[in-house]
């Protein structure tokens, strides 16, 4: 889901988005005066989320630890995405943001490239040791700053048809070159049935994928940002799913689509490259299909490797306006991390926790209703979950995801050449950056 482009990023570009993004020139932020009145009063906070149920949840907190240390928290319903940093980003700039903000991982560097949000890193206390290093690493930037506390993730792993696999007689592939093999054994068998297909609607799967290639698509160099968007990494897998979309081994449509529904629903399409919240997503694709798919780890660019990357996720902010940051602060480190919180969270708002120790408790002790045939679903989507690979966002992800429908959906739609539309990815990103005014390293 994209970032919205606003002009007044390029000014704090040369000193808060650097490698030291925050860890020297946002340091101030991490404390506020009115940190003291959190230890000394009631303090009340309030907190932008778009999180279904999120009311329920944060009621367990006033009712609670809220209650004991006077801290009580207000949500207030938001919409998601790109609307939500809009509003955030023009609440800023008169200085009226809320306490807490929930942000997508990759709208974190545009929020605090605007000094938007606070270091939290010395309110959160033992909070980095429950999560995955790939999913923490997603809030601190690559520095020693703290923007948020991981919510919940999007680990990516590849679900197959088990019935129809057992007939075809393909094997679940381990490596992207017997996925490649899988797609034209099942061709040769069924040459009106496809393995899956490669959706260029669907930016934030391609970015999930180059990530778990070792992609890094956003880096700085002194004050200068590197964009990497058609490094080798991610060549490998644009020249991967082009060739197999030229080729006609799988399919070339978008997904969530009446057809593509159909496709999976009718046998025509038996696999998909998704993430954890994918039997939702199947329970209403394809209702004939429940209890005939199973999941496994994504296949991997070199047998024996054990990496996954991301699609979708967020975390929870504070913001630079907050007058009660370490209040703040200890609140999203409790939403995120506490037992109770989390559990709640998994019922009331349907997420699938960052923090490890909720995956496989409570309601994740039980698979999907849609997967009641694969006992240790959430036991082995843990283990996938811990295997995120590092990423790297910058400040204008809208930009990079628009290119790619347009200059993929067309090369995927002529089966023309990935590489070409992964160059122009490059160009646009690169232009935009240096339009609003950021330093760019060649």
């Amino acid at each position: 889901m994209p970032i919205t482009k606003r002009s007044g990023l390029s000014r704090i570009a040369a000193s808060t988005v650097a490698v030291a993004l925050g860890a020297t020139a946002l340091t101030a932020c991490g404390s506020s005066d009115g940190d003291s009145e959190a230890d000394s009063g009631p303090v009340s906070l309030t907190y932008w989320t778009w999180t279904p149920g999120m009311d329920k949840v944060v009621d367990l907190w006033n009712k609670g630890q809220g209650k004991k240390d006077q801290i009580t928290v207000t949500v207030k319903k938001q919409a998601s995405g790109d609307t939500l940093i809009t509003k955030i980003l023009t609440a800023h700039k008169a200085g009226k943001a809320p306490d807490l903000v929930q942000a997508e991982y990759q709208a974190l560097p545009t929020l605090v490239s605007n000094d938007a949000l606070a270091d939290i890193s010395k309110n959160v206390g033992d909070a980095k040791s429950k999560f995955a290093d790939g999913v923490w690493q997603q809030t601190t930037l690559g520095t020693d700053a703290v923007y948020a506390v991981p919510q919940d993730i999007g680990p990516m792993m590849f679900y197959y048809r088990q019935d129809l696999f057992k007939k075809y007689g393909l094997t679940v592939p381990t490596t992207w070159d017997e996925f490649a093999e899988t797609a034209r054994a099942l061709k040769k068998k069924s040459s009106d049935t496809d393995l899956t297909t490669f959706s260029a609607n669907d930016s934030g799967l391609f970015a999930g994928l180059a990530q778990q290639a070792g992609a890094q698509w956003w880096t700085t160099e002194g004050d200068k940002w590197k964009v990497g968007i058609n490094d080798t990494a991610t060549k490998k897998v644009a020249d991967f799913w082009g060739g197999l979309v030229k080729e006609g081994a799988i399919d070339n449509q978008p997904m969530y689509t009446p057809a593509w529904n159909k496709a999976l629903n009718t046998g025509k399409q038996i696999a998909w490259v998704s993430a954890v919240w994918a039997p939702g997503t199947l329970t209403t694709a394809a209702p004939d299909t429940k209890g005939k798919w199973a999941m496994a780890p994504l296949p991997q660019w070199t047998a024996g490797d054990n990496k996954t990357g991301s699609w979708g996720g967020s975390s929870t902010a504070v913001t630079t306006d907050s007058k009660h940051q370490e209040a703040a602060a200890k609140f999203a480190a409790w939403l995120n991390t506490d037992d109770a919180a989390l559990q709640a969270l998994a019922k009331e708002s349907g997420i699938y926790p960052a923090a490890t120790n909720a995956q496989t408790s409570g309601a994740f002790t039980t698979p999907p209703d849609y997967f009641s045939n694969q006992s240790d679903f959430y036991a082995k989507a843990s283990e996938i979950a811990k295997t995120t690979a590092p990423s790297a966002w910058g400040p204008n992800v809208n930009v990079a995801y628009t290119t790619f429908k347009d200059a993929f959906g067309a090369a995927a739609k002529n089966k023309s050449d990935f590489t070409a539309a992964l160059d122009k990815m490059q160009d646009d990103t690169v232009a935009d950056l240096k339009k609003q005014g950021f330093g760019v390293s060649e």
